[in-house]
């Protein structure tokens, strides 16, 4: 071959046509594979870098599998724990259950002590009462001038008025009332009877001081023939209350004038068996008595009240007593007199004073079981001039009573004085104790007790409300007040202590008004106990409890493992009880050991579900470690240390029926650990977000820096295949015409081989 000797321009074509086809075949090889570089021979320099990027890239896609595993651990963690927050709020409201049950003590520890009076208002107990003194006005006796003090045995009654007829028309006092003379001597000698239009007819009536004499004709009915209550003596017939029958067969103008003394106090009549025994009143003088002698008729008040005589005006003319004539009736007024002795004002008959409820009567009368009264009524008794049914209720006595008598009465309706009923019929007074007795003193103003049962409150009817200047000076007024004197009650500035219970707040309670610190109502005394665990109530009977809260419902008060023991100076002052022992309520119990039950299912459930939370073997949330690694060197990685997670992990421990549960503390105790179990729980899961946020972020930024290092080496190796393109349908073209110009260069020579033919 080498001896063939090719022209300069076949040559030239030829190498031409050699280039042309080498340049077309990298030209294809590039667009068959896409790259520029190839090998090595193609850039060593690009076909190295691509080279490194490229197996760096593979490295981290090779990491990508281990990262996506470990995002499923962290997934399988945080998915136990999502569960364990379930079940630990299951718990929750079990325990929950346990508080809002019934207290497991149907008793809870207390000490109780009785406040006399106490309210929950006002704990201090029954306001205190000291009585008062209140004072009348003046009170004058009847001395001339009318400015003279009475005095405490200044008499009620007064002395007594005498009224004398001024005609002698009556005859002496045994005139008949009744005869066949029609007209009555006016010579001094004695008549046989009225004159006939002043005679009394049967049913006439004369009315003396409110009492009634009735005349009826005949004679008076024996004794065995009375009412029941009434008596006869002689031709008269009373019922011992002033009310007189005159019968007037035989009555003579003596009998008159005697139901008249009967009738105005003057005489008494003791009533036995019918039998009725007249007497003057051994509370008047001896002269009292109204008579008729010498033609004329004497009518006598009593010295307890006025006589005021109502009758026919005939019958009262012929006794010389009006000058009034006819058949209609005609009134004669005895009034008595005052004295230096007796009351400037004189009592009406039947007055009364309402004091503090009871009732005060003044009557004219000698007060019973005196010689020639009435004897004492069962159940009563007499003091002085008063009569007393031992309740606070009285009759003053006016023919002889004095303003001490008075006075008396009143103490015995207030209570500063006390009557105690004898069987005699007699009554033992006695002043209450730290009281005194009213008094007058020598102003003449009455010093009136208030006593401690109720203020003063007077009201009266009549006129002893004026009489003892108890009505103001104008006596218009309508009753007469006076307040006792009041103090705090009985446990004030007393204190009540209490030791710690249970972990509270030791107590120190001072009872006082409110102010400053003290305690007045329960309401703030249970304000200060709160923080003790303690609570307080009070009954209608002021009977104060301390009692435990529900909370500690199993514990003893005072008791060396709770603590609340008693003290202060209020244990001075009041007894209080020993502390009780709580009592369990079986029923509650029950209830309450069945939700320990219930809470131990929890735990196990929390026990069996930190131990399944795991993935492809690795469980974070029962102590495994993850290592997660991000880099193709090993230097950038993640070490996520595991928890254990079970119920002992999560603090929790296993309840015991008869300890937990028992009552609100023990639950609020549970209660508590799982509350700290929760945020443990809340926390990990936020370790766990953080931590599978960075995971996933690397994961992501792995498979961002795999595309980069790809592209790059992309960059470097892939060819243009737009310019391969581009450069082929060139080289084609040079490939062609080459062809055509060796094949110019070769015809030259073949018309050369013409010549040689």
């Amino acid at each position: 071959m080498s001896g063939i000797v090719l022209s300069s321009s076949v040559r030239q074509n030829l190498l031409s046509l050699q280039s042309t086809a080498d340049l077309l075949a990298t030209t294809q090889n590039r667009l068959s594979t896409g790259k520029s570089v190839n090998s090595a021979l193609d850039s060593p320099t690009n076909f190295f870098t691509a080279q490194s990027l490229d197996n760096r890239a593979s490295d981290i896609n090779n990491l990508l599998d281990g990262i996506a595993n470990g995002v499923q651990v962290l997934q399988a963690a945080n998915t136990g724990i999502t569960s364990l927050q379930k079940l630990i709020d299951s718990a929750k409201s079990i325990a929950n259950q346990a508080l809002q049950t019934t207290v497991g003590y149907s008793t809870k520890s207390n000490v109780s002590a009785t406040i006399a009076g106490a309210t929950a208002a006002d704990l201090r107990g029954t306001t205190s009462f000291a009585s008062a003194t209140a004072s009348s006005n003046v009170v004058f006796s009847g001395a001339a001038g009318g400015t003279t003090a009475a005095a405490g045995t200044t008499t009620l009654g007064a002395t007594i008025g005498s009224f004398a007829s001024t005609g002698a028309t009556a005859g002496d006092g045994t005139t008949a009332l009744t005869g066949a003379i029609t007209l009555i001597a006016t010579n001094g000698t004695t008549a046989t009877g009225l004159a006939g239009n002043a005679q009394p007819a049967d049913g006439d009536t004369v009315t003396v001081n409110g009492k009634t004499i009735t005349f009826r004709s005949g004679a008076a009915p024996a004794s065995t023939a009375v009412p029941s209550g009434s008596g006869v003596s002689g031709n008269l017939v009373t019922d011992g209350s002033g009310n007189t029958t005159v019968y007037l067969a035989t009555a003579t103008v003596n009998d008159l004038l005697s139901a008249i003394d009967l009738a105005s106090g003057v005489k008494t009549v003791s009533i036995t068996a019918g039998a009725a025994t007249i007497a003057v009143s051994a509370s008047q003088p001896g002269a009292a008595v109204s008579t008729a002698a010498g033609g004329a008729v004497t009518l006598k008040s009593s010295t307890g009240a006025d006589l005021s005589v109502t009758g026919k005006a005939d019958l009262l003319k012929a006794l010389g007593l009006t000058t009034a004539v006819g058949g209609g009736n005609a009134t004669i007024n005895v009034n008595r007199t005052t004295s230096s002795g007796s009351l400037g004002a004189t009592i009406a008959d039947g007055s009364t004073l309402n004091v503090d409820g009871h009732v005060i009567t003044f009557k004219n009368a000698p007060i019973p079981g005196s010689t020639g009264a009435p004897s004492v009524p069962s159940g009563y008794g007499t003091s002085g001039n008063v009569l007393t049914d031992g309740n606070g209720n009285s009759t003053v006595y006016l023919q002889a009573g004095t303003v001490n008598d008075v006075l008396k009465a009143i103490d015995l309706a207030t209570g500063v004085q006390t009557a105690t009923i004898n069987a005699n019929g007699t009554a033992t007074l006695a002043t209450a104790t730290g009281q005194s007795n009213s008094t007058i003193n020598t102003s003449g103003q009455l010093k009136l007790s208030t006593g401690v049962n109720a203020d003063l409150s007077i009201t009266g009817s009549g006129n002893a409300l004026n009489v003892f200047g108890l009505a103001g000076n104008t006596g218009s007024a309508t009753a007469f007040t006076a307040a006792r004197t009041s103090g705090i009650g009985g446990i004030a500035g007393k204190t009540l202590t209490f030791s710690a219970f249970n972990g509270g707040t030791a107590v120190n309670v001072t009872f006082g008004d409110g102010t400053n610190g003290t305690v007045k109502t329960l309401d703030q005394l249970n304000t200060q106990l709160l923080a003790n665990n303690l609570s307080a109530t009070i009954d209608a009977n002021g009977r104060l409890t301390i009692t435990a809260s529900n909370d500690y419902a199993s514990s003893t008060l005072g008791s060396t493992t709770a603590g609340g023991a008693i003290g202060g100076t209020l244990t001075s002052a009041l007894t209080f009880s020993t502390a009780s022992n709580p009592v369990q309520d079986a029923v509650a119990q029950t209830a309450r050991a069945n939700l320990v039950s219930q809470y131990n299912n929890i735990l196990n459930q929390i026990d069996t579900t930190s131990q399944d939370s795991s993935f492809n073997g690795v469980n974070l949330l029962n102590g495994d470690q993850l290592k997660l690694v991000f880099d193709e060197t090993g230097k950038s990685s993640l070490n996520i240390t595991g928890v254990t997670y079970n119920s002992k992990g999560l603090g929790l421990a296993a309840l015991t029926v008869g300890v937990d549960f028992i009552d609100n503390a023990a639950s609020n105790r549970v209660l508590t650990n799982l509350n700290a179990a929760s945020s443990t729980l809340r926390s990990e899961a936020s370790s766990l977000g953080s931590n599978l946020s960075v995971v996933q972020v690397r994961q992501d930024f792995n498979k961002n820096l795999i595309n980069v290092l790809q592209t790059g080496s992309a960059n470097l190796t892939l060819a243009d295949t737009n310019v391969e393109a581009a450069n082929s349908q060139a080289l084609s073209t040079r490939q062609s015409i080459a062809v055509s110009a060796l094949s110019l260069a070769n015809t030259s020579q073949q018309s050369v081989l013409q010549l040689l033919r």
